[in-house]
């Protein structure tokens, strides 16, 4: 995989926006997958800019979504839906004719799960996904040990993901769904590009263990290491923990500029 390390969350997120729309310009159907959290804002905050300034042209991107709670209604303020309506297509202006995503408060929640893996595939692929990384190394709500070829399911959250959400909750973590529909380890593995981007030094661990440490379920992340197209964006306290940070700076500085990342 590739790593790039940048000055700060502000660069990182210029650099993707810089790919995302590089990625419009040659396929302006271009299908993006977008993670939820504040690590990604800078990414679609540049790209917003973008297309304010006529820079990009989004009028046929597509959007999908990584993962949903169950039970709450797509209406519900802190539902990824409607965070993912605010954060990204309201600011891009995106329509909900050309979002995707599972659907949280279906009865038959497995079935949801299999036809959002199914919409997918039946839309082409996701041409470039972006994520997020926990400091246990999770990718979209794939907790460690989670199956490195798991498909879009249904996963139970832990107590301590419940208490760190419970801040959008009112601070009540009675509100907070128990579980959650997210992308498997082997669906987000389809996707021809993937962009993980780590900011601060409370997921330096996590990016070493990615980056440099074994394939290993322990750490969903380091899967990416199984991807012909990985990039790995961080800021220098994300990095702060990688042995080879000198041959990672020296390589992407002597990279040609027209391969992007």
């Amino acid at each position: 995989m590739e790593v790039v390390i940048v000055p700060d969350a502000k660069a990182g997120g210029e650099l993707i926006a810089e790919a995302m729309a590089k990625l419009l310009s040659r396929k302006p159907g271009a299908l993006l997958g977008v993670a939820t959290g504040s690590t990604p804002l800078p990414v679609y905050e540049a790209l917003a800019a973008k297309v304010r300034s006529g820079a990009v042209d989004v009028g046929r991107a597509r959007i999908a979504q990584l993962d949903e709670y169950v039970g709450l209604p797509a209406d519900h303020p802190e539902s990824y839906r409607s965070v993912l309506r605010r954060e990204v297509l309201e600011p891009l202006g995106i329509g909900m004719e050309q979002f995707t995503g599972p659907d949280g408060t279906a009865e038959d929640v497995q079935g949801a799960c299999e036809a959002y893996d199914k919409a997918l595939s039946d839309a082409g692929g996701v041409d470039l996904q972006l994520l997020g990384i926990g400091t246990d190394g999770h990718i979209g709500f794939n907790e460690p040990c989670s199956s490195l070829a798991s498909r879009t399911r249904i996963k139970t959250l832990t107590e301590q993901t419940r208490i760190d959400n419970a801040r959008f909750f009112d601070g009540d973590i009675d509100q907070v769904p128990h579980h959650v529909i997210t992308q498997g380890i082997g669906t987000i593995l389809e996707a021809r590009h993937l962009v993980l981007l780590a900011t601060g030094e409370g997921k330096a661990d996590a990016v070493a263990a990615t980056v440099e440490g074994p394939i290993a379920a322990v750490c969903p992340a380091s899967a990416l290491q199984l991807h012909p197209h990985a990039t790995v964006v961080v800021d220098e306290a994300a990095a702060s923990k990688l042995k080879l940070a000198d041959y990672f700076r020296h390589t992407y500085a002597n990279k040609p500029e027209w391969q992007g990342i």
